[in-house]
């Protein structure tokens, strides 16, 4: 395991000797930009502390058509894997690498004991909680507050955050698919943000001005 790069990344978060049992009993994973790591109903043993890279964590409705809810960035984990694994629930969303990414999966009985016996777990994971908590009601407020247009804009501004760039590779497809909508709806919007120069657009590509 990377343990330079846990360090950089918890330290902050988890005492020494946490970090230390997470070196033990972690299991080192990397995926690559567009993989499955947690999947709609698939039964978890571990939840995944994000290393490097991001993550999306999708909805689907009973068509197949899936719903952008929340990104993870490096020093996070999903409350979704967190409440499946207290529980005896499998998953109910569809983690998917943003980018190429590198995660430790922490074995739920683990989990469950750091949570009685180590205080900078217990904050974390509460913590993780109103989180995220917050994150589900930013994404029930877009949907029902916020024209079209607006949620086109936040995604592309929050993906530029994400990714450290103002030049995003992305498909028009792609989007639309995040914010459960149609491509010719998207491309139509895109052109309306490129008019009020809050973008520029081409192949495959856009920049958030």
């Amino acid at each position: 395991m990377n343990s330079t790069l846990l360090q950089d990344k918890f330290n902050h978060i988890f005492d020494q000797d946490l970090i230390n049992e997470i070196q033990t009993v972690g299991v080192l994973k990397l995926f690559q930009k567009d993989d499955i790591i947690i999947d709609i109903n698939q039964q978890l043993q571990h939840i995944p502390l994000l290393l490097n890279g991001n993550i999306k964590i999708l909805r689907e409705d009973g068509n197949g058509n899936e719903l952008l809810i929340y990104f993870l960035e490096a020093g996070e984990t999903c409350t979704m894997s967190l409440s499946c694994c207290m529980g005896t629930t499998k998953s109910k969303i569809r983690a998917v690498a943003e980018k190429d990414s590198s995660l430790i999966l922490i074995p739920v009985q683990n989990m469950q004991k750091w949570f009685n016996d180590n205080e900078s777990w217990r904050n974390f994971i509460l913590e993780t909680y109103q989180t995220r908590f917050d994150e589900i009601l930013e994404t029930i407020d877009n949907i029902a507050f916020m024209k079209m247009d607006q949620r086109l804009f936040k995604y592309l501004t929050n993906k530029a955050h994400l990714n450290t760039s103002k030049i995003l590779i992305i498909k028009h497809q792609d989007i639309a698919e995040d914010l459960h909508t149609s491509r010719v709806v998207i491309s139509r919007l895109l052109k309306q943000l490129e008019n009020e120069n809050k973008i520029k657009l081409s192949r495959n590509k856009i920049e958030v001005l």
